[in-house]
């Protein structure tokens, strides 16, 4: 039986349509899921929309629809998106659903039975945009003297009957647990400043509103809705079916909590304590990523430089797109894109290096060759460069995923890209053609060879290409993973089904930016 792994993103909030931010996280997640199934493991990957609260009622009510309406239509827009995106996620979750109702009713009558919920008055300063309350001391002076929460959004007094959480109670808990797991918050500083805040003391958390009534009701107290991170947190054990502990609670715990940094308290400060109240197993890690920032800057309405990234999917292709993402930021540091960067990087190590690479082999192949591929007999620099080519596809970029350190992974990848052009360029193959025809089809072997290993593992980032070019290369559908890279036999397996290699499609036209077009 393959292991489970269980990786989630954070659900969405859909009072608005996607925004790159939420293409980020949810590429990064599906190139965790595709890594890990190649790997073997039995995955499954979860994301969707968090869709309660007074920010979803409000923006409805402006609109002139539903709340429900306003979240079956925004909902869809990131399902479309994610599609788009060629996301393998396995579930796609609402908090609308009936099931997730039952599931944090459930999780709340636990609490409730440890002794951990209790009713009170609630007053202090809360941000709607957040959904989240502020002590004073936390509070930011803005223009004019306005109170602003930490993040820079606005907040409003309230005051009204409210259940409360006993977090205080879980402080010392909840720091014994990051001392003996200290994988469990990533990367460090995300931990460090997670630590600083608990230690700092915790006051019982608001649970519930009764200002509102779009969410999920509390069990008998019909006229409270629960305050939206009791339900939105618990999509990640909803999702499996909880409280029944059916086929798919094998996941749980959850390997991967992959979230923004901006949430980080909440997943790591009142997810771990209400699943201790409620004597649920705790999640493996939660990693809270950093920010993608247009030209430096992060994305606002206000500042009117929100991007579309179906827009950016269509200007410069989904897999252009992934790899940018993936290849261009240190992954759990904040990290900046423009149009001009993704055409530069695309060009530069998509186009120029591996797409060229493959098209001029497999044109040589096809044309000097017939197609045919034939005994392989390598000589030492052969064999050197099938070597590098081995070192990065099986350890360097494995190695470096499995950290999720993207980056560095497909840094060492590029190389071993680099290193066939250069042997290339070296072996000179249409000089060999005139002067020595066998030494040319052994180094025309050998990039094929490099080729197929190439495409295996850069599939997480690029799956659309990497599998059109195995296609091209004649490798079975079932012969595509990590395990399969170890595997010697395959090319004259290959070779011996007399397996022909076709004039091949172009993998990577070279980009233009919009600007460029239009001036043409």
């Amino acid at each position: 039986m393959a292991e489970p792994y269980y990786i989630t993103t954070a659900i969405h909030y859909p009072n608005g349509k996607p925004h790159i931010g939420h293409a980020y996280e949810t590429v990064a997640a599906d190139v965790i899921a595709r890594f890990q199934r190649l790997n073997g493991r039995d995955v499954r990957f979860q994301t969707g929309t968090d869709e309660h609260g007074l920010k979803m009622a409000r923006k409805a009510e402006e609109q002139g629809k539903t709340p429900r309406e306003l979240a079956d239509e925004m909902s869809g827009y990131f399902r479309d998106l994610f599609d788009r995106l060629n996301i393998s996620y396995d579930r796609f979750i609402r908090t609308t659903e009936a099931g997730h109702h039952t599931a944090s009713q459930a999780l709340w009558r636990r609490m409730e039975a440890n002794g951990d919920l209790y009713l009170d008055r609630y007053e202090g300063w809360y941000s709607v945009r957040d959904e989240a309350f502020y002590d004073e001391k936390e509070l930011v002076e803005g223009e004019g003297g306005e109170k602003l929460s930490p993040q820079g959004t606005p907040v409003e007094w309230t005051v009204e009957e409210s259940w409360f959480f006993r977090l205080s109670k879980y402080q010392d808990k909840l720091l014994d647990l990051y001392a003996s797991q200290p994988d469990f918050i990533q990367p460090d500083s995300r931990r460090n400043e997670v630590m600083r805040f608990v230690e700092g003391g915790l006051r019982d958390l608001s649970v519930s509103r009764t200002s509102f009534d779009w969410g999920v009701q509390v069990p008998g107290a019909e006229d409270h809705v629960m305050y939206v991170w009791v339900d939105a947190l618990t999509n990640y054990i909803s999702g499996l079916g909880y409280p029944e502990e059916g086929a798919d609670w094998k996941y749980w715990p959850a390997d991967l909590h992959l979230i923004g940094k901006d949430i980080i308290r909440f997943h790591t400060v009142y997810w771990p304590a209400f699943l201790m109240s409620a004597g649920v197993e705790l999640p493996k890690q939660v990693y809270g990523h950093g920010f993608l920032l247009n030209r430096g800057q992060k994305e606002s309405k206000s500042l009117g430089n929100v991007t579309d990234p179906n827009m950016l999917a269509e200007q410069f292709g989904v897999d252009a797109l992934r790899y940018f993402l993936m290849r261009e930021i240190a992954f759990g540091q904040d990290g900046s894109y423009s149009p001009d960067a993704i055409v530069t990087r695309a060009n530069a190590e998509l186009a120029n290096s591996f797409g060229n690479l493959a098209q001029r082999t497999l044109s040589m192949i096809s044309k000097n060759l017939d197609g045919e591929l034939g005994a392989y007999s390598p000589a030492g620099d052969d064999k050197t460069l099938l070597t590098t080519v081995q070192d990065a596809c099986r350890e360097g970029l494995p190695k470096q995923f499995e950290k999720l350190a993207f980056s560095t992974g497909i840094e060492a990848w590029m190389k071993a890209v680099y290193a066939c052009n250069q042997y290339v360029d070296e072996q000179a193959p249409w000089a060999l053609k005139k002067t020595d025809p066998e030494r040319m089809r052994t180094v025309l072997q050998t990039l094929f060879i490099a080729l197929r290993d190439l495409a295996i593992a850069i599939q997480p980032v690029i799956p659309e290409k990497a599998d059109h070019l195995l296609t091209m290369l004649g490798i079975a559908e079932d012969a595509r993973t990590f395990e399969d890279l170890a595997d010697e036999g395959w090319y004259g397996a290959l070779v011996r089904t007399g397996y022909r290699v076709a004039p091949p499609s172009p993998l990577f036209p070279r980009l233009e930016l919009p600007e460029a077009e239009d001036a043409g």
